[in-house]
């Protein structure tokens, strides 16, 4: 059964894309009623996405303007002062530059650094260059906080992926066993935050990030959330790379306030006692910021959910030495977020293990929220974007004399010009995230970073579809087709 979960979303891909094909040229009309419904979903679709966007960018506003420390002390007096963090950051063949800005970034926390035990985590096959920026860390932030360690996870470790999970799950095991534990604070009041290399924390995450812990109804059994935004560098990164961070940021803030799907991506927190529980990250996947949350899931039987902290946390868009080098990149960025794919098998299995208390309707509820996911990222932009004009090009003559075939195109421009106002408003709160984080931001940029959104159909086939389809392909083929785990390289630190 593995296999045909690991196989489903691809074949229902290509499925739908070649079946469209061969109904423009057989059943133009079909395909016409098709696709104008299509059209019209994802347009309501957009209108109810923007609501969550604008309610997530407001609340995230209005949090980043509170001192939440301030909060802690007046109204959680006696419940915050014995809750510590656990930070780890793990690291290959990262710039020194960029590791300085994240670790700089927490020793400007407004939080008591004697509550924060950071662990660097680096690879073995890092090698020599790795080693000496580790030590170069070490001697500028060692006395910043409780601790700072860095670890080095040992290479080729049988049955282990080369990649983050791994190496989160080794530098963990050091920080409990080495100084967590001979410290004696309670592994049930130490929140583990996980951070990307590129991370840099606003000034109160880890303020809110404890609030949100002491205030939730279930704090022992949920993971917390900050929105990713992927604006550090967006001044330096070519405009396509620009264009997906900025995609990715607005999708993380529309799903924070969908909090009954929000799930764990990229850098979050989440309670120590819960990752020693379920035996740390899996060592074997390249999906792990998602797939802790669904082993914590089932685990549990169910009783894990996310708290949304509608708070940023800043990351680096893609960048590289050329324009190729960043396109390449971005699409093999983009593929590896979609092979998050691979947990649609993993959950379908361990609900079938370890998660039979889970109700039925909660089981369904998450493999179609996955299996959703996936197809309409690979599937949505050639749909929208190409399959509305091919009737008009293949559907034959009869079908392109007929006044259906010259109304078309009108019908989806009109469509797509009314979802332009999305477009429109995505612009404009991306100049509203970006003018605050960077130096020297000019009037003439603001023209510059509206007029990019133009690009947005392209981009959306070739950086998003595209890799998208190319990942589920590969997890639908199996064997030398699967990924390993491809880190993102980055440039550096930019921002302010």
């Amino acid at each position: 059964m593995t296999r045909f979960w690991e196989i489903l979303p691809g074949a229902a891909a290509w499925g739908t894309l070649l079946l469209l094909i061969v109904l423009s040229w057989q059943a133009p009309v079909a395909v016409v009623v098709f696709i104008l419904l299509y059209d019209l979903y994802w347009l309501l679709k957009l209108i109810y996405l923007f609501f969550h966007l604008r309610f997530s960018f407001t609340k995230m506003r209005a949090n980043m303007k509170m001192d939440w420390l301030e909060k802690l002390k007046s109204e959680k007096k006696g419940a915050w002062e014995d809750i510590h963090h656990l930070v780890i950051f793990p690291m290959y063949h990262e710039p020194h530059d960029l590791v300085r800005e994240s670790f700089s970034s927490l020793v400007h926390s407004n939080y008591p650094k004697d509550r924060l035990f950071v662990v660097l985590a680096i690879e073995e096959r890092g090698g020599a260059g790795d080693a000496e920026v580790a030590e170069k860390i070490r001697e500028e932030f060692g006395s910043s906080f409780k601790s700072l360690s860095v670890v080095i996870h040992p290479d080729n470790i049988r049955g282990e992926l080369k990649g983050k999970s791994a190496n989160v799950t080794w530098a963990a095991r050091r920080a409990v066993e080495d100084v967590m534990g001979p410290s004696g604070v309670p592994y049930g009041r130490t929140l583990v935050s996980v951070f990307d290399m590129d991370s840099r924390t606003e000034r109160d995450y880890f303020g809110i990030l404890t609030y949100a812990f002491l205030a939730s109804p279930h704090p022992g059994r949920s993971s917390y959330q900050p929105i990713p935004l992927f604006v550090n560098n967006v001044h330096h990164a070519p405009f396509f790379a620009r264009l997906v961070g900025f995609s990715s940021s607005f999708w993380q803030l529309m799903q924070e306030s969908r909090e009954e799907q929000l799930v764990t991506f990229s850098s979050h927190s989440m309670p120590l006692q819960a990752v020693i529980d379920i035996g740390y990250w899996d060592t074997n996947i390249v999906s792990e910021d998602s797939r802790i949350f669904f082993k914590c899931f089932t685990h549990y039987s169910g009783d894990w959910r996310v708290v949304p902290l509608f708070y940023p946390i800043y990351m680096d868009a893609i960048e590289g030495a050329t324009f190729r080098q960043a396109a390449l990149s971005l699409y093999k960025q983009q593929r590896r977020w979609a092979w998050g794919a691979e947990n649609i098998s993993y959950l379908a299995r361990d609900f079938k293990n370890e998660g039979k208390n889970i109700p039925k309707r909660t089981k369904c509820f998450w493999l179609w929220t996955l299996f959703e996911g996936s197809y309409s990222w690979a599937t949505s932009s050639f749909i929208i974007f190409f399959f509305g004009w091919l009737p008009n090009l293949i559907g034959g003559n009869a079908f392109t004399s007929s006044v259906l075939s010259y109304n078309l195109p009108r019908l989806t421009g009109w469509i797509l010009n009314v979802g332009s106002i999305g477009i429109i408003a995505s612009a404009f709160f991306s100049v509203i995230l970006l003018a605050p984080r960077i130096k020297g931001f000019k009037a003439w940029h603001y023209t510059l970073y509206f007029l990019q959104w133009i690009f947005t159909p392209i981009i959306f086939v070739f950086f998003s579809s595209l890799p998208a389809i190319d990942g589920l392909t590969r997890l639908m083929l199996g064997g030398k087709f699967r990924l390993g785990y491809w880190k993102t390289p980055k440039a550096g630190a930019h921002a302010s």
